[in-house]
C-alpha cells in the first residue's frame, strides 16, 4: 500500500498545479510565449533531479528520498499561488519540478523492488495510482476554486493532502534503495538505453495527446472549441482504467504480448483519428491510444528489475529521465513536424514509432 500511496502523491501533487496556470499567468502579466518558457522550468527541475535520485535512493533509501521530496513539493505549492513575477514563479516551479521528479524516480525504484520481491505483476497498478492521483489533484483543486477558494487556499489544502498522505505511507516505505553499493554515477548503456528509448516514444505519444489532441480536433476535424478537451479526457480515462486493471492483463497475457498488442492498439488509434474525417472517430482513436499505451511503460519498468547492465536505482533513474524527456521534447518535435508538413503527418510519425515499440516487445522484456 505504501508504494501505491507514493505514486498517488506524485500524481496528485503534479496535477494540483494545472488549474493554477491561468491564475499565475494573469497575476504575473505573462503573454503566451513567456508562459511557455515559464512552464519549462517545471520540466527543467525534474530533469535535473531525476538522474541524481538513483544515487540518493541507493545512499539513503527510498523512504528518506520520497519523504524529503514530498516535503519539498508541498512547501513549493503555496509559492506557486503567491508568485507575482516571472522570477519568483520560475524559482518555485523549478523546486516544485525537482520534488515531483525525485518522487517519480524513487517511487519507481521502490515499485521495482517490491514487484521483484513479490514475484507478481504489480507495476500497472502502481502507475494507475499516479493517474488516479492526477485526476484527484486537478479535480480537487478545480472544485475548491469553483467554490470560491483563493489560489493560495487551494494550494494550502493540496499541500495538506500531500503531507497527510506522506504521514500515512512514510513509515512503511523501504529504508533501502535496492543497491547500497551502487556507484555515484554510471553512464546509461546496454538494455537500459534501449528500454529508455522505448519509454521516450510512449511518453512522446502521451505528450502528443496532452498538447496536440485539442488542436487536432478543432483545426482538422472542425470540433467546437468547447469540446476540444474531450480528446485528452478520452485518452486519460482509458489509460487510467487500463492501468488499474493492467496487472491482471499482464499476468494473463505476459509482458511481451502487452507491449506488442498495446503498441499496435495505440498506433491503430492514431490511424483511426487520421483517416476517418470525424471528430467523434478521433475521440475513439485517442481512447484507443490511452488503452494501448496504458501498460507499456509499467511492463518496461518491470523489465528494468531483470536487467544486469546497471545497478537498479541508477537504471530506474536513467530510464525515467529518458522517458520524461519525451513528454518535454515530444510536443515541440510534433510542432516542428506539423509546421514542415501537417499535424496529421506528425501524428502518423508517432504511430510509426509506436509500431516500433510493438515490434521491440520481446527484445525489451527478455
Amino acid at each position: 500500500m505504501s508504494t501505491r500511496i507514493a505514486f498517488l502523491v506524485a500524481g496528485f501533487g503534479l496535477a494540483a498545479w494545472a488549474p493554477l496556470v491561468p491564475y499565475a499567468k494573469a497575476r504575473a502579466g505573462l503573454d503566451d510565449g513567456t508562459l511557455g518558457l515559464l512552464l519549462l522550468c517545471l520540466g527543467a527541475g525534474s530533469i535535473v533531479a531525476m538522474p541524481l535520485t538513483g544515487t540518493l535512493a541507493a545512499r539513503f533509501g527510498c523512504r528518506a528520498v520520497i519523504v524529503a521530496a514530498g516535503l519539498t513539493l508541498s512547501a513549493a505549492l503555496p509559492f506557486l499561488a503567491m508568485g507575482a513575477d516571472l522570477a519568483s514563479l520560475a524559482a518555485a516551479l523549478f523546486v516544485f519540478g525537482a520534488g515531483i521528479g525525485t518522487i517519480d524516480v524513487a517511487a519507481n525504484i521502490q515499485a521495482v523492488i517490491v514487484e521483484k520481491t513479490s514475484g507478481r505483476s504489480l507495476m500497472s497498478g502502481f502507475h494507475g495510482l499516479f493517474s488516479a492521483g492526477g485526476i484527484a489533484g486537478a479535480g480537487g483543486v478545480s472544485l475548491l476554486l469553483w467554490l470560491g477558494a483563493s489560489p493560495l487556499q487551494a494550494m494550502l489544502a493540496a499541500a495538506a493532502v500531500v503531507l497527510a498522505l506522506l504521514a500515512w505511507c512514510g513509515p512503511a516505505l523501504l529504508a533501502h534503495g535496492g543497491d547500497d553499493d551502487a556507484p555515484f554515477f554510471v553512464l546509461p548503456h546496454g538494455r537500459v538505453v534501449f528500454i529508455g528509448l522505448l519509454c521516450f516514444i510512449v511518453f512522446l505519444a502521451e505528450g502528443a495527446m496532452l498538447d496536440w489532441s485539442a488542436v487536432f480536433l478543432t483545426a482538422l476535424r472542425d470540433a467546437d472549441p468547447a469540446h476540444a478537451g474531450l480528446g485528452y479526457a478520452a485518452f486519460a480515462a482509458t489509460m487510467t482504467i487500463g492501468r488499474l486493471s493492467g496487472d491482471r492483463v499482464v499476468r494473463a497475457l505476459g509482458g511481451p504480448a502487452v507491449i506488442g498488442l498495446g503498441g499496435l492498439c495505440a498506433a491503430l488509434g492514431l490511424g483511426l483519428a487520421i483517416v476517418v474525417p470525424s471528430w467523434t472517430a478521433a475521440l475513439a482513436g485517442f481512447a484507443l491510444v490511452g488503452l494501448g499505451a496504458a501498460n507499456i511503460v509499467p511492463v518496461l519498468y518491470s523489465a528494468i528489475g531483470r536487467q544486469a547492465a546497471m545497478p537498479l536505482p541508477l537504471a530506474v533513474a536513467a530510464v525515467t529521465t529518458l522517458g520524461y524527456s519525451g513528454i518535454l521534447a515530444g510536443p515541440a518535435l510534433i510542432g516542428f513536424a506539423a509546421h514542415a508538413s501537417s499535424l496529421a503527418a506528425a501524428f502518423a510519425g508517432v504511430a510509426a514509432l509506436l509500431l516500433v515499440v510493438a515490434a521491440s516487445a520481446r527484445a525489451a522484456t527478455r
